[in-house]
C-alpha cells in the first residue's frame, strides 16, 4: 500500500475516534481520558516494572505512608507510627476507615492488618518475581500486634527507613494464589486495592477505564472516570490531543512541544522524573563479554549531535548509571567524547579485524548484533536515534540489525527469554538512588532488571556496602566509585535524560504531579464545566 495513502487512513480513523469521543464526552464530561505511549503489562503493583503500570497501580493502590508535593511523608493507610530507638523496629497503626474494592457481587472487605502481613510475606516469597524484593531485603519480618496495628523488625537500621513503606498494599483475599504471585495469576490483570479509583474495566481497545470509589477513605475523586488510552505511534498520540480525542498526554514527545505551545487550549506542564535513556547490552553475547567491544560502541556514536537532532537539545548527556539530579550522580565522571577512531582501535585491540563488507570480525565470527526496540510503529524521534545508532556503528564495522516490537513482546524477548543483543529503553527512578536490581549479579535471571546478565565482583560489593551504612556522606562516596566503575565497564552506552513535559487540556483543574508516580495527588484533581467544551479551536 501506498505510505501517503496509509497516512490519510489513518488521518480519517482519528476523525473518527474524534467523533465518537466527542458524543460520549457530551454525556460524561467528568471523565478524563489520558494517552500512554504503550499499555501496562501487568495492573498489580508487585509484578508490574514498567512505568505505564505503575501509574495505573498509583490510582488503585495505597502504602502504608505517602510521599506529599513537599516530599514530607504523610499518612495513608496508617494513621500514625513509631519506631525504637535503635531503628530496628517500626510501629504501624492502621486506619479503621478503610475498604478494599468490592469483588463483583460482593460487599467490599475491611482493610486489616492480615492484608499488611500478607503483602509483605508474598512479596519477598522466592516464587514471586518482582523488582521490589531487592529493595525490602532489610526487613527481617513483620508481625500482627492486632487487627490495627502491625510492626516491622528490621535486620538493620538504615537511612530514611520511614520512606520505604510507601510499597502498595494488596489484599489477602485478592490473589488466586495465597502464597506467592505471578503474572498468571488473574488478579494482576483484574486487581482490587483501597485507592481512589477502581477497576472498571479493559475494554476490546486495551483501554483501562477507571471509576471513582465512592468509599475512598480522603473521600470520593472529583473526577468520575479515568481511561487510559493506549497509542503505539506517538504522533497519532499527539492528533489525539489536538482534535479532543483524549484530555491529557502523560509523556510528551520533544518534537511535538512547540506545536502544543501555541495552543492556548492546553497547559505544558513540565516535570523533574529521575530517568535516562540508554542502550543496554547483553554480556551473554561472547562479542559483548569484552568492555572493550561496549565501550567502542559507546564511543562510536555522537550522543551531543543526536540529542539536539532528535530532541530538540532538551535534555542532558550523562555518564553513568544514576539518574541526572540525584544526589548520588557523580559529576566528576564525564561522558565519552564521540571518537570513531578510538572506537575502531579498541575493537582491534579486542582481536577483530576488517572483514567482508567491512565488518569487524572474531574467530571468523562477525560483529552483527540485533537491537530490539519496544514500539509497534516507530515513532519518529525513536526510529530516527536507533537508525543514527545502526549509522554510526556501520562506520566502525558493527553490522546493526534493528527490530521493532509491540510492548509486551518487546517484554517478553528482554526480561524473560534474554532474546535479544542490544535494546534501547528508559529507566524511571523514585527517589532512593537504589540501582541493585539493576546491576547486582543476584537480580539476573527472568523477568529481573538485570536482563543483560551483567556480573561484576566490585559493583556487588560496592552496592552491598552502600547498604550496610547509615552515613549519608558515606553512601554518597560510595555511589560515586559504583558511578565510575559502571561508566568504565559499559554495561549501557549512557545516553541522556530528557526533560519532560505533560500536556492536558485547560479544563483540568488543581493538576500537580508526582515526578515519579505521576498520579499521586489525582484524587485532588477536578474539572471546570466551564470550559470543558468551549475554546476547540
Amino acid at each position: 500500500m501506498n505510505r501517503k495513502y496509509l497516512s490519510t487512513l489513518t488521518g480519517v480513523a482519528v476523525a473518527a475516534v474524534i467523533a465518537t469521543s466527542g458524543i460520549a464526552n457530551a454525556a460524561d464530561d467528568n471523565s478524563l481520558r489520558y494517552g500512554e505511549f504503550g499499555r501496562p503489562a501487568t495492573l498489580d503493583p508487585v509484578t508490574s516494572n514498567d512505568m505505564i503500570s505503575l501509574r495505573v497501580t498509583e490510582l488503585l493502590f495505597n502504602g502504608l505512608v505517602g510521599i506529599n508535593e513537599k516530599q514530607q511523608i504523610i499518612p495513608e493507610l496508617a494513621s500514625k507510627w513509631s519506631s525504637d530507638s535503635e531503628g530496628k523496629e517500626y510501629t504501624f497503626e492502621l486506619r479503621k476507615d478503610v475498604k478494599w474494592h468490592p469483588k463483583p457481587g460482593k460487599e467490599p472487605e475491611l482493610f486489616t492488618a492480615d492484608d499488611v502481613v500478607y503483602t509483605f510475606n508474598m512479596m519477598m516469597h522466592p516464587k514471586t518475581i518482582t523488582p521490589l524484593k531487592v529493595r525490602y531485603e532489610f526487613i527481617e519480618k513483620v508481625e500482627k500486634v492486632d487487627d490495627n496495628t502491625v510492626k516491622f523488625v528490621l535486620k538493620r537500621p538504615i537511612l530514611n527507613a520511614l520512606a520505604k513503606f510507601t510499597f502498595k498494599i494488596i489484599p489477602e483475599h485478592g490473589p488466586k494464589n495465597p502464597v506467592f504471585l505471578t503474572r498468571e495469576d488473574p488478579f494482576v490483570q483484574s486487581p482490587i486495592g483501597t485507592g481512589p479509583y477502581m477497576l472498571k474495566e479493559v475494554n476490546s481497545d486495551r483501554e483501562v477505564i477507571l471509576a471513582a470509589n465512592p468509599d475512598y477513605f480522603r473521600g470520593k475523586p472529583q473526577i468520575s472516570e479515568f481511561v487510559a488510552k493506549p497509542f503505539a505511534d506517538q504522533n497519532i498520540m499527539n492528533q489525539a490531543l489536538t482534535f479532543n480525542a483524549i484530555d491529557m498526554i502523560v509523556l510528551v514527545n520533544p518534537r511535538h512541544l512547540p506545536e502544543l505551545q501555541g495552543d492556548k487550549r492546553f497547559v505544558l506542564q513540565p516535570y523533574n522524573a529521575l530517568s535516562y535513556s540508554f542502550f543496554g547490552y547483553n554480556v551473554r553475547h561472547p562479542h559483548l563479554q569484552d568492555k572493550r567491544v561496549r565501550k567502542a560502541l559507546t564511543m562510536a556514536i555522537d550522543r551531543e549531535k543526536m540529542l539536539k537532532s532528535f530532541f530538540n537539545d532538551q535534555g542532558t548527556l550523562i555518564s553513568g548509571p544514576f539518574a541526572p539530579g540525584s544526589w548520588a550522580y557523580n559529576l566528576d565522571v564525564k561522558p565519552e567524547k564521540f571518537n570513531p577512531d578510538e572506537a575502531v582501535a579498541l575493537l582491534k585491540e579486542a582481536g577483530f579485524t576488517q572483514g567482508a563488507g567491512g565488518i569487524m570480525t572474531k574467530n571468523g565470527q562477525p560483529l552483527k548484533l540485533t537491537l530490539k526496540v519496544p514500539i509497534a510503529k516507530e515513532s519518529e524521534s525513536i526510529k530516527r536515534v536507533v537508525l543514527a545508532f545502526k549509522g554510526y556503528l556501520k562506520r566502525v564495522g558493527a553490522d546493526i540489525n534493528v527490530e521493532f516490537q509491540e510492548w509486551l513482546a518487546w517484554k517478553d524477548d528482554v526480561f524473560q527469554k534474554h532474546n535479544f543483543d542490544v535494546v534501547f529503553a528508559s529507566w524511571v527512578f523514585d527517589d532512593s538512588a537504589d540501582i541493585s536490581s539493576l546491576f547486582h549479579s543476584a537480580e539476573v535471571g527472568a523477568w529481573k532488571n538485570n536482563f543483560g546478565g551483567y556480573e561484576n565482583r566490585k559493583v556487588d560489593s560496592l552496592i552491598a556496602e552502600s547498604k550496610l551504612t547509615l552515613d549519608h556522606e558515606k553512601r554518597r562516596s560510595i555511589y560515586r566509585k559504583l558511578h565510575a566503575v559502571l561508566a568504565d565497564e559499559a554495561p549501557y552506552t549512557f545516553l541522556w535524560t530528557l526533560t519532560n513535559y505533560s500536556a492536558y487540556h485547560k479544563k483540568m483543574r488543581k493538576v500537580a504531579i508526582h515526578p515519579y508516580k505521576f498520579f499521586s495527588f489525582a484524587d485532588q484533581w477536578f474539572i471546570a464545566k466551564d470550559v470543558a467544551m468551549t475554546d476547540q479551536n
